[in-house]
């Protein structure tokens, strides 16, 4: 375990600032695990470091902590805008700052880049202890070896228990994982858009992108890293997003914005793209720049290990374990993780009433896109 730290004071790695009273809000800091991390799959992985981001100042009791958990190819960014540190703006922003359902000036809120990622925490792009990158050797992982690193910043920072723990998607996998886990450490808890655990379904749409990223010549059994600059599976991640992003969003959306319409001036009768083709390059190539293809491999999986119920007499068994005030959403376009799932977690956990549905023709995706939904929900479990 780590020794218990006051956030003046957190443990960063060399060539790091320490985090002062008065830096910015959203300033990347790390903590380093002092021991070596225990796998469910078996095995340890050494040297866990985990970056992570906060807003507002933890009260002298501690008892003002918020956690917000990403999906899959989200990181410790969740509000703020794009730069040197950050090549995207914040994900969720209009969530966390003052007067906002987050309020900064009320609320000290903690986000985490997951183990596994490639935005500051240990992952495949990693140095492994020999100074070699962990690339293909990199250690499989679950979404419950994920909390318990998370676990383990919580008790650098000092916090016993977090007021809200948040998360949609795989972060609403891992919010579930802690209030499964760790029961008494979760006052509150908001889970959007994710299941108890992954289906059939989902496993199948991300075999194809795991086989995307893996057939592609430049995967090299995922030791790409020390290759030559702008070697990888490119093409690979690029197919795999592309698939995601299709399930990511509704078809009456897709059909609405684009339809059959031409991308400009394009013919596809003569090698041109439609519009919705377009759109899946862009995104495509969006992620290609910021994500690296073995951390979309490692996440991808653990998003498949999910399953409450694994080892505790099933997830109806598992869910009863839960004891925060919980509030439970789905999105009524999502075709990825379809209500039925959320109804499944908001019937088996006792301190949740009901599914509440947030509407948006976005599809999965409306769990970022519906900012003042989301906020409403969070004030009713925060206010």
């Amino acid at each position: 375990m780590s020794t218990a730290l006051t956030p003046s004071a957190v443990s960063l790695p060399p060539a790091t600032g320490a985090w002062r009273e008065g830096d910015p809000p959203g300033r990347r800091q790390w903590h380093v695990q002092e021991e070596p991390l225990a796998l469910e799959a078996g095995g340890e992985l050494p040297g866990v470091r985990l970056a992570f981001e906060t807003w507002g100042r933890l009260a002298p009791d501690r008892s003002n902590a918020v956690l917000v958990l990403h999906a899959l190819t989200g990181d410790s960014h969740v509000s703020g805008a794009a730069g040197p540190a950050h090549p995207t703006p914040g994900w969720w922003n209009g969530l966390i700052g003052p007067g906002l359902a987050l309020d900064s000036d009320r609320w000290f809120v903690v986000a985490p880049n997951v183990l596994g990622g490639c935005q500051g925490s240990t992952g495949p792009s990693s140095t492994r202890p020999d100074g070699r990158t962990w690339g293909g050797s990199f250690p499989y992982l679950t979404q419950r070896d994920q909390v318990t690193a998370e676990a383990d910043v919580a008790d650098a920072l000092g916090i016993d228990r977090w007021a809200l723990v948040i998360g949609g998607s795989m972060g609403g996998m891992r919010a579930l994982e802690w209030a499964v886990s760790h029961p008494e450490r979760v006052a509150s808890l908001l889970l959007l858009a994710c299941p108890a655990a992954a289906g059939a379904e989902q496993i199948a749409y991300a075999n194809i992108q795991l086989h995307a990223i893996r057939s592609d010549p430049g995967w090299h059994g995922g030791d790409y890293h020390d290759a030559s600059p702008g070697n990888g599976p490119h093409t690979g991640l690029g197919l795999a997003r592309r698939l995601a992003h299709v399930t990511y969003r509704s078809e009456r959306e897709l059909q609405t914005r684009f339809s059959r319409t031409p991308q400009g001036a394009e013919d596809p009768w003569h090698g041109g793209r439609f519009q919705v083709e377009s759109y899946l390059d862009h995104h495509a190539a969006k992620l290609i720049r910021r994500f690296d293809a073995a951390s979309y491999v490692v996440l991808t999986e653990a998003m498949n290990s999910h399953d409450i119920g694994r080892g505790r007499g099933g997830v109806q068994t598992a869910l009863r374990r839960v004891t925060a005030d919980t509030l439970v959403a789905g999105v009524d376009s999502d075709r990825l993780y379809p209500l039925s799932q959320q109804a499944e977690l908001a019937n088996g956990i006792t301190g949740s009433d009901r599914v509440r549905v947030i509407e948006s023709p976005s599809g999965h995706d409306g769990f970022l896109n519906e900012t003042a939904q989301v906020s409403a929900l969070i004030s009713e479990l925060t206010d």
